[in-house]
């Protein structure tokens, strides 16, 4: 039996495989369960194996390519095209197998097990700072209703929740006072969970070459730098910068029809919390760049008089991502303009 070709329906207990040979016709038909997957495919010869990039995708990326097959990963929303009938597992696995032999397919590039590791690191500290956010807005409407107003920012709540406390004339009962002081421990221990991640973040930036070079870009720190080199790893599955440029979600995104070419904001494509970093990095060298006197300062200053902060925020986040293509995958030094 000769297979060519795989696609892998890929769930949590049940697998569906999908198998052709090399004139398209379907050879392999089977639902396996989690224990025997691996089993089976290291019972084929080496083949072309496709995969939606999903939960646990990257794991059996890296487990079937230690059988020797060569595995290629696919955004769910490219496979849906070659969908035919209803949606089943076995329809599925068939859309997968076709997508991934198109000539014209786009690729996911399989993260490796140090970037998933550093991923982890990002998503539980975003999701420890959404809850601290999510606190502290409860903490400050609960005591709006106790006729106490807390200036915006979280700094600044932090340092009202000792004097409302130790405060006896600002009629809180108790009850509330000891429900207050309960929340504004649970504050500090969110504060303290968030540092620890965050220095742990700091050490994976120093020890991380590709990290440290991407942190010498203005806007760009340890955040920003750990958070790419987990997402893309060493970008040599992009052919340019605009490339991940656009894949981050940071070029316009296109309604163009009759041969009348009509932009609109940013595609917002990609990683989210990527983007969110990257944009707010890009914010933070803004407000700098006004006293500077080099040529990306000045590209910049421009850029914000004439189409606003936000605008250009997203300019140079653009800018920035096509840096950090070009460092990655030249492995070079970033070097300023000199001022003019």
């Amino acid at each position: 039996m000769e297979i060519r070709t795989i696609g892998i329906d890929l769930a949590k207990d049940v697998f569906e495989l999908h198998g052709v040979d090399g004139k398209g016709r379907v050879v392999l038909q089977r639902r396996l369960t989690r224990k025997r997957l691996l089993e089976c495919l290291a019972k084929l010869p080496a083949c072309l194996v496709g995969m939606e990039a999903c939960g646990s995708a990257h794991y059996w990326a890296r487990a079937i390519s230690q059988l020797g097959h060569e595995v290629r990963l696919m955004s769910p929303q490219f496979t849906r095209a070659y969908l035919r009938g209803n949606k089943n597992d076995a329809n599925d696995a068939a859309a997968i197998c076709e997508a991934v032999s198109r000539p014209s397919m786009r690729f996911v590039p399989v993260k490796k097990q140090p970037q998933q590791d550093i991923a982890a690191l990002h998503r539980v500290r975003a999701q420890l700072t959404k809850s601290r956010t999510a606190l502290a807005n409860q903490i400050r409407g609960l005591l709006g209703e106790y006729g106490i107003a807390v200036v915006r920012g979280i700094d600044r709540l932090r340092r009202a929740l000792p004097v409302i406390l130790e405060d006896e004339a600002n009629g809180l009962s108790g009850m509330f006072r000891e429900t207050l002081a309960e929340m504004a421990e649970r504050l500090q221990w969110l504060d303290e969970r968030c540092q620890r991640y965050e220095r742990r973040m700091e050490l994976v930036f120093r020890q991380d070459e590709g990290a440290k070079c991407l942190g010498q870009i203005e806007g760009v720190g340890p955040l920003i730098a750990t958070a790419l080199v987990a997402a893309v790893g060493n970008a040599r599955e992009f052919k340019s910068g605009r490339e991940l440029a656009a894949w981050l979600g940071l070029v316009p995104r296109q309604h163009s029809s009759g041969g009348r070419r009509v932009l609109l904001g940013i595609s917002k494509r990609g990683d989210r919390y990527l983007r969110t970093l990257m944009i707010h990095g890009a914010r933070a060298a803004l407000r700098v760049a006004q006293r500077k006197s080099d040529p990306r300062s000045g590209w910049t200053s421009r850029i914000k008089l004439r189409r606003g902060p936000n605008v250009a925020a997203v300019a140079l986040a653009n800018k920035n991502a096509r840096v950090m293509w070009a460092l990655l995958v030249r492995g070079d030094n970033y070097r300023t303009l000199a001022a003019a």
